[in-house]
C-alpha cells in the first residue's frame, strides 16, 4: 500500500491476482476477472462520454458486482461515479442524475420503471444483465488496465459524486477525489488491521458512502475479498456470512437493530465475523449485538464530503462516538458567535445535565479534505464560512474530550442512515387537498437518528382522514420510501414565531407526547391510526429500554 496515491494504482494492482476478489450467490470473479472488468468497462466508457463532457456516470444498481465493477472502470478512466438512489422518485430522480452531468446511467431491470416517463436528455442508459449489454462490452474484453482513460488521472481526480441533503431541498452531490478514497481505504487497513485474506461482506447500499468509503476502500487497499449482498436482510446476514467466510462488515444504525429482532439461535456466534464498523448503532444496542454474536461494534463519525472525522479507541465511555482524529483540530462551538461550548457536565449513568451551555454545533478548524459540492457554490460557502468546516451536527464533549452526537443543527431529518430535507417533504404533503398548512420535523428514533412527524392544520370543516391520507401517499411520485410521516399531528393552525415563522422548535419538544389529535403508523401497519394513552407508554418504554428520549431539546 505505501505510495499508493490513487484508486486506479489499486485497481491496476489486482492484474494478475488469481485470487477470489468479488462475489455475491450467482457469481465469482479473481482479482484479475476484476482488473480485467474494470479495464472493459472503462474502455466502453471512454467511447459513450461525448469529447469535452464531464466524465461522470450514474450508477442505478443494487449491490451487484456491476456496481464495484463501475467504480473501478472509473477509477481507471479518469471519470466520476454519481451514486443514484433508487428510493428517489419522478422528477427528484432525474434531478439527481441530470444535476451531476451523467452522460452514462448503469442501472439493471429492476429499476428500469424508475425511469419510464423521465427526461433525460443526453443521457446513455445502459441496463446490465442483457444481451445488449453484453454485446456492447464483447469488443472491449481484451482491454488492460490504463490503457483507456478519458484525461490524466490522479490523486485529485474526482471519483464519487455522493448525495447528502440539507434543509433547504435538493441533495448537493459531495466530491471525492480518488486520492482521498485512497487514503481513506488506507486509514482504515492501518486502524483495524485488514489483512489479504479477508472478507469484506457489503451489504449497506453502494450508492451511500458508508459502503465505498468504509467498506469497498478498505478491501481494494488492502488487497482482501469482498462479497455482496443486493440489499440488506436481517435473515440472511448469517447465513451469508458463513457462506462467504465473511470477517469484516459496515452498518447503519437501524441494521444492527433488525439484526437484533431475529430469533435467537444457540450457533449464533457460529461464523467468521471479527468486527463490524459504523455509525448510529447506540451504545446499548452495540452491547447487545457482542454479547450475542460475540463481535465488537466500532462506532465512528464521518461523511461523504469528510470534513470531520471522530475516531472511537478503547477508553472511549458509552454513548460517546469517540475523539477527533489527529489531523483534525474539532471543535464545539455556538454557531452564532463561535465561541466554544462549556464542557458537558454527565451524571453518574451518563445523563447530560448542562445542555443549554454545552450543546454546540461540531466545527474543525483545521485542515480538512472537504472537496466541495458539485456546482454548489453557495453550499460550499456556508460550509466553510470564517475558514472553519461547519459540519451541520450538534454534539457536546466532556471533560476529557471525548465528543457525543447530539442532533442535527438545522431542518434534516436522519432516517435509517439517510439525510431528507424536511422543506422537500412537506412540498408533498401540503399537495393533499385537506391540508392547509404543513410542518415536516424530527422526532428521536428509539435507536438511532430520527423518524418523520408532520404537524398539519386541515381546512375549515375538514377533518382527518387517515384512509385518504396513505392512499394520498401512496400516490405521489416523488414521495421516496424513507419520507412517509410516522407521526401525524392534527393541529386548528400551526403555532408561529414573532416573526411569523412556524415554531419548529416547540413542535420538536413536544414530540408525540402533546396530546390531542396525534395518529401514527406502527411498524407492522400499512395505515395510520390513533395513538393512544397505551401506545405512548409502550413507545416511553422502547426508548427507556435503549437509553435515548422521545423529546429533542432543541
Amino acid at each position: 500500500m505505501t505510495g499508493t496515491q490513487t484508486v486506479a494504482e489499486l485497481v491496476q494492482r489486482q492484474w494478475g491476482d488469481h485470487r477470489v476478489g468479488l462475489r455475491d450467490r450467482s457469481r465469482v470473479l479473481s482479482h484479475h476477472q476484476v482488473a480485467a472488468g474494470a479495464a472493459a468497462r472503462a474502455a466502453l466508457l471512454a467511447d459513450l462520454v461525448p469529447r469535452g463532457a464531464e466524465p461522470h456516470i450514474g450508477v442505478l444498481l443494487d449491490n451487484t458486482p456491476e456496481y464495484p465493477l463501475w467504480l473501478s472502470a472509473a477509477a481507471l478512466a479518469g471519470a466520476a461515479v454519481a451514486g443514484i438512489n433508487p428510493t428517489r422518485r419522478g422528477p427528484e430522480l432525474a434531478r439527481d442524475i441530470l444535476h451531476t452531468d451523467c452522460r452514462v446511467l448503469v442501472t439493471e431491470r429492476a429499476h428500469l420503471p424508475l425511469l419510464d416517463g423521465l427526461g433525460l436528455p443526453g443521457v446513455r442508459v445502459l441496463v446490465t444483465g442483457t444481451d445488449a449489454y453484453a454485446e456492447l462490452l464483447a469488443p472491449y474484453a481484451s482491454a488492460v488496465p490504463g490503457e483507456s482513460p478519458l484525461g490524466p488521472v490522479g490523486p485529485g481526480s474526482r471519483m464519487l459524486l455522493y448525495f447528502t441533503s440539507g434543509s433547504t431541498g435538493a441533495p448537493k452531490a459531495a466530491i471525492c477525489s480518488q486520492g482521498r478514497l485512497a487514503a481513506a481505504g488506507a486509514s482504515l487497513v492501518d486502524h483495524f488491521g485488514v489483512r489479504a485474506d479477508d472478507i469484506h461482506y457489503i451489504c449497506m447500499p453502494m450508492f451511500h458512502g458508508n459502503a465505498v468509503i468504509a467498506d469497498w476502500a478498505p478491501a481494494l487497499a488492502a488487497g482482501a475479498g469482498i462479497a455482496l449482498r443486493p440489499r440488506f436482510s436481517a435473515s440472511g446476514f448469517l447465513p451469508d456470512v458463513r457462506h462467504f467466510g465473511a470477517t469484516y462488515f459496515t452498518y447503519v444504525g437501524r441494521a444492527v437493530q433488525y439484526l437484533l429482532a431475529t430469533p435467537e439461535a444457540d450457533d449464533d456466534r457460529s461464523h467468521s465475523l471479527r468486527l463490524g464498523f459504523g455509525t448510529e448503532a447506540g451504545a446499548v444496542d452495540a452491547a447487545r449485538f457482542e454479547a450475542r454474536f460475540g463481535v465488537r461494534l466500532v462506532e465512528g463519525y464521518g461523511s461523504s464530503e469528510g470534513g470531520a472525522s471522530i475516531q472511537r479507541t478503547p477508553d472511549t465511555p458509552p454513548g460517546a462516538i469517540g475523539r477527533a482524529a489527529a489531523a483534525d483540530d474539532l471543535a464545539v462551538v455556538d454557531p452564532r458567535t463561535g465561541e466554544e461550548r462549556a464542557a458537558a457536565e454527565l451524571s453518574a449513568d451518563g445523563r447530560l445535565l448542562n445542555g443549554a451551555a454545552a450543546i454546540g454545533e461540531l466545527v474543525n478548524r483545521g485542515p480538512n479534505p472537504f472537496e466541495g459540492y458539485w456546482r454548489h457554490p453557495e453550499a460550499d460557502a456556508a460550509r466553510t464560512r470564517g475558514g472553519w468546516y461547519w459540519t451541520g451536527d450538534l454534539f457536546f464533549r466532556d471533560t476529557k474530550g471525548f465528543l457525543y452526537f447530539a442532533g442535527r443543527a438545522d431542518d434534516r431529518l436522519r432516517v435509517d442512515s439517510e439525510n431528507l430535507a424536511a422543506a422537500v417533504i412537506e412540498s408533498i404533503l401540503s399537495r393533499w387537498e385537506r391540508a392547509a398548512a404543513v410542518a415536516v420535523y424530527a422526532v428521536p428514533d428509539p435507536v438511532a437518528g430520527d423518524q418523520v412527524m408532520a404537524a398539519l392544520a386541515l381546512r375549515p370543516g375538514l377533518s382527518f382522514d387517515a384512509a385518504d391520507f396513505a392512499s394520498f401517499l401512496s400516490e405521489q411520485p416523488d414521495l421516496g420510501t424513507k419520507m412517509a410521516p410516522r407521526f401525524v399531528r392534527v393541529l386548528s393552525r400551526l403555532p408561529v414565531t414573532a416573526t411569523n415563522k412556524i415554531h419548529r422548535v416547540g413542535l420538536r419538544r413536544e414530540g408525540f407526547r402533546c396530546g390531542g389529535d396525534v395518529w401514527w403508523r406502527p411498524a407492522d401497519a400499512a395505515g395510520y391510526r390513533v395513538l393512544g394513552t397505551e401506545d405512548v407508554s409502550a413507545l416511553e418504554a422502547e426508548y427507556a429500554d435503549r437509553g435515548r428520549t422521545a423529546l429533542l431539546d432543541r
